[in-house]
């Protein structure tokens, strides 16, 4: 019973080509080596791959933070813009620099006429004289600069009311107020 059956003609042939008992053994052995690093090399890779990912998306989350935090500064920037070009603030910062609103336009034709009545800009005295930090630049004992085409002239003897020993403060600026420049100039 422990014997083999024998093979006889065609059957016995082929037996004969094929390699018996430990080669069969050995045959599988690199196989499953084979099998062994090609699941290996796989699931280093997929490490390589996860890490470079998360790596990735690490970044991109750091650059949409930053591109939050600027937005927010340039939406800042812009209210900011906004509110100093509105027609309210320009017109109380050009108060605060001595300018008037001025009157009718007049034009000047090729031929030099003059098309218009021409008028000087009416001076509107406001309620409170401009502060001294408000006209910036503008020099102490020098007289006060009158707007451009303005029918008031100043005396030159203004400047003279101011002596010469009197130490006068030099005008301050806030950190928010740029320095302003004297109006028509």
């Amino acid at each position: 019973m422990s014997r083999k059956p024998e093979l006889r003609g065609r059957a016995a042939r082929l037996a004969r080509l094929f390699p018996a008992g430990r080669a069969r053994q050995a045959a599988r052995t690199p196989f499953v080596l084979l099998v062994v690093l090609l699941l290996g090399g796989g699931l280093i890779g997929l490490l390589v791959l996860n890490s470079a990912l998360s790596e990735g998306s690490f970044k991109l989350d750091d650059l949409q933070k930053q591109t939050k935090n600027l937005t927010d500064e340039e939406q800042a920037l812009q209210r900011d813009i906004d509110a100093y070009s509105a027609p309210d603030a320009l017109q109380r910062r050009a108060r605060e620099l001595g300018m008037v609103p001025g009157g009718d336009p007049v034009f000047l034709g090729p031929d030099g006429t003059v098309k218009g009545v021409p008028s000087p800009a009416a001076l509107r005295q406001t309620t409170a004289p401009p502060a001294p930090e408000a006209l910036g630049t503008q020099s102490a004992t020098g007289p006060a600069p009158t707007p451009a085409g303005s029918a008031s002239v100043t005396a030159p003897a203004a400047s003279a009311s101011v002596t010469p020993s009197e130490p006068t403060p030099a005008p301050a600026l806030t950190p928010g107020t740029p320095p302003t420049t004297t109006p028509g100039r």
